[in-house]
């Protein structure tokens, strides 16, 4: 009776080591998988960001030199958010290659952040200075069609680039990527916002439209740049 217990024992040992030998298998394909995972989100956001820093690039050269022409604050406000974007892609760029080298690290996620956050507060300051200036001086803008061009073109591209950032930022739990997704979502309502300044001045002949316009793209500016500064909580990222 003793020797068939003792092998009973074996086999039980032999079948709870092979068990563990299994679960440990299986949690380090699950890492593996993550890590994986992981991966191809930084590329994917990597990608999204070299398409937002070629189309801004491309739009504000167009956008700031229409608005100079036209003498439009709206559409020189709206040029300068181009360049507030494409910098915002590039803190990212800057952030993901960080991650690279050191692992995903709190430090970086929030530098990222503030950095993102202070340009919407430089964008918004630099714009409704100027628009309140146009408003009391009289100074009219001339009507720009390229600009109206411009603005419905954003209309369709970013809404579409912002809701494919924030689902990378979801996968990364990076803040700072939720916030250059929010800042490319404000670039289209910035787009909306300045569609209708200029269509309102181009066909209607209502110049104030143009700084009233502007001024609504500082107020979105602002709120944006509060949101951002504002993320420091890194409790559901991976850099906590």
């Amino acid at each position: 009776m003793s020797h068939v217990g003792g092998i009973n024992r074996l086999k039980n040992m032999v079948t709870r080591s092979a068990a563990n030998a299994n679960a440990g298998a299986g949690a380090g394909a699950n890492a593996g998988a993550a890590v994986d995972n992981r991966s191809q989100a930084v590329t994917r956001a990597i990608r999204l960001n070299r398409i937002t820093i070629g189309y801004n690039v491309v739009e504000a050269v167009v956008a700031l030199a229409a608005g100079i022409s036209a003498a439009s604050i709206s559409l020189i406000g709206f040029g300068l958010d181009s360049v507030i974007e494409a910098t915002g892609a590039l803190i990212i760029t800057w952030r993901l290659a960080q991650e690279k080298r050191t692992g995903c690290k709190q430090p970086a996620d929030r530098r990222a952040t503030k950095l993102i956050a202070i340009s919407f507060f430089a964008l918004a300051a630099y714009v409704a200075w100027h628009a309140v200036t146009d408003l009391v001086t009289g100074e009219r803008p001339s009507a720009s069609w390229i600009g109206i061009v411009i603005a419905a073109g954003s209309l369709i591209v970013m809404p579409w680039l912002a809701r494919q950032k924030r689902k990378v930022a979801i996968e990364l739990g990076s803040r700072a990527q939720r916030a250059e997704a929010s800042q490319t979502m404000l670039c289209a309502w910035l787009s909306a916002v300045l569609l209708v300044g200029l269509g309102a001045n181009a066909l209607m002949g209502w110049w104030w439209a143009d700084p009233v316009a502007a001024i609504g793209i500082a107020v979105l500016a602002a709120v944006e740049g509060w949101r951002a500064w504002r993320a420091d909580d890194l409790i559901d990222t991976c850099c906590a």
